[in-house]
């Protein structure tokens, strides 16, 4: 069992880091976008299958291109935001688990199966998404995760030579501007949406 993590550490991480619509003036540098990958990277996912492909929109040529993919305020979101982060998943992913998961032959498990292929990609490309934000805060960036945008017209515009990795959703990273957050909304307590059986 870990250590658990002090107070400070899970304010930074959960409880009190918000979504953020803006940023301030301070770059990240692709050694930032590095770290944060190699964080990330750690979590898991279901024999080992790491199916999320992300790309790191940080010129100006890749958020015009993308802003132009987003609906209503979120393509100036991803203009002023120093990087605009793509998570998309990669339904071929099987075919890197000879490597990533070699104990058996667990590509035969979804050979012949897109089906299964594209569910367990979508599943585990969104854990990892959720990793990227989580690894993002813990080394103090801020992150605005959206989901307006085409994600057709993006996987048209990015992923055109690679069909088979498809957009899951997108985030900006940064730091946080406070002027740009919204108060904080309901978490409801654990009887709300939960039960115990």
């Amino acid at each position: 069992m870990g250590e658990k993590l002090s107070d400070a550490a899970l304010d930074t991480i959960l409880r009190t880091a918000r979504s953020y619509n803006g940023y301030l003036n301070q770059p990240i540098s692709e050694d930032d976008c590095h770290a944060i990958w190699d964080l990330m990277k750690w979590g898991p996912t279901s024999a080992n299958q790491m199916p999320a492909r992300l790309i790191w929109c940080r010129s100006d040529d890749a958020k015009a291109k993308l802003a132009a993919c987003a609906s209503g305020t979120n393509g100036p979101k991803i203009l002023a935001a120093p990087v605009t982060v793509i998570i998309g998943h990669d339904e071929n992913f099987h075919e890197k688990l000879p490597e990533l998961f070699p104990h058996t032959n667990a590509k035969a498990w979804f050979d012949n199966n897109l089906p299964l292929r594209q569910l367990s990609a979508m599943r585990n490309g969104t854990l990892q998404g959720a990793y990227f934000i989580i690894a993002a805060r813990a080394l103090g960036f801020d992150t605005g995760p959206m989901s307006g945008f085409n994600n057709a017209a993006v996987d048209e515009a990015f992923f055109a030579d690679t069909p088979h990795i498809k957009s899951n959703f997108i985030s900006t990273l940064g730091i946080g501007d406070p002027a740009t957050i919204f108060d904080r909304l309901p978490r409801p307590n654990f009887g709300t949406f939960n039960s115990v059986a």
